[in-house]
C-alpha cells in the first residue's frame, strides 16, 4: 500500500510539474501576499474581489488537468473528456479578464501605494493570463492527438473568439460564467440584443475581436518563449 501511494504521489508530481502548476501557485501565492499586504497596511479592503477572480481564474486550468488526467488514465473514452472541457470553456474568460481590473487604477496623493497599486494588479492580471494560457495549450494538446494539428490551432483560434466574447459580456454587461448554466436563455437573448446591429453600434464587435486578439498573442507569445528555451540538459554556448 505504502509504495503504491508513493508512486501514486511520484506520477501526480511528475503530472503537475510538466504542466507548470508549481510556477503558477508561486506566482498565486506572491499575487495574495501582494494584496494581503496592500489590506494590512492600509486597512482597506478596496481590491478584495481580486482575490475572488484569481480563484475564478483557477477553475479553467483545474479542468484542463482533469482533463488531461482522463485522457492518460483512458485514451480510447474521449467522451469522458466532454464535462471538464466543457466547464474549462465556460469558465476560460475568467482567467485573462484580470487584465480589465486595471481599469479601477486612480490616481492618489499618496505615489507609493499608486505603483504598488499598479503592480499589485498587474502581478493579479499576468497570473491569470498565464492560468488562461497554460490550460489551452493543454486542451489544444488533447485536440490536436486526437483529431490533428490543424484542428488543434482551429480549436485555439475558436477558443480566443469565444474568450473575447466572454471577456466583454462579463466586463460590460456583468454576465458570469455560472448562468451559461443556471441562466441561458437570458443570456442568449442579451447577447442577441447587444450584437444584433454591427454596423449601428460596432463598440462590441470591436471590443470582443480586441479582447480575443489580446488573448490570442499572449497565448502565440507563450508558445514562442516556450520554444525559444534551452531544453532540459541542454548547455548553453
Amino acid at each position: 500500500m505504502l509504495v503504491r501511494g508513493w508512486a501514486f504521489a511520484l506520477s501526480a508530481h511528475r503530472f503537475l510539474a510538466t504542466r507548470a502548476f508549481y510556477a503558477l501557485w508561486c506566482a498565486s501565492v506572491l499575487a495574495y501576499a501582494l494584496l494581503a499586504f496592500r489590506i494590512g497596511r492600509t486597512g482597506s479592503w478596496d481590491f478584495r474581489w481580486l482575490a475572488w477572480n484569481l480563484i475564478l481564474a483557477w477553475v479553467p486550468y483545474g479542468a484542463s488537468l482533469l482533463a488531461d488526467w482522463q485522457r492518460l488514465r483512458r485514451p480510447d473514452r474521449p467522451w469522458r473528456l466532454l464535462a471538464p472541457s466543457l466547464l474549462w470553456l465556460a469558465f476560460l474568460p475568467n482567467a485573462p479578464y484580470i487584465v480589465t481590473d486595471l481599469m479601477h487604477l486612480t490616481r492618489r496623493a499618496d505615489q507609493w501605494l499608486y505603483w504598488y497599486d499598479m503592480v499589485m494588479v498587474v502581478a493579479l492580471a499576468w497570473t491569470g493570463c498565464l492560468l488562461g494560457a497554460i490550460s489551452l495549450g493543454i486542451m489544444q494538446g488533447i485536440v490536436a492527438r486526437y483529431l490533428g494539428q490543424a484542428a488543434g490551432w482551429l480549436f485555439v483560434l475558436g477558443s480566443a473568439g469565444l474568450c473575447g466574447v466572454g471577456i466583454y459580456v462579463g466586463r460590460f454587461h456583468r454576465w458570469n460564467s455560472w448562468d451559461v448554466l443556471l441562466n441561458p436563455l437570458a443570456l442568449v437573448r442579451d447577447m442577441a440584443t447587444i450584437f444584433r446591429h454591427p454596423r449601428l453600434d460596432p463598440s462590441p464587435w470591436a471590443l470582443c475581436a480586441l479582447f480575443a486578439a489580446f488573448v490570442l498573442m499572449s497565448y502565440l507569445t507563450l508558445v514562442a518563449a516556450r520554444s525559444a528555451l534551452p531544453a532540459s540538459g541542454e548547455q548553453g554556448g
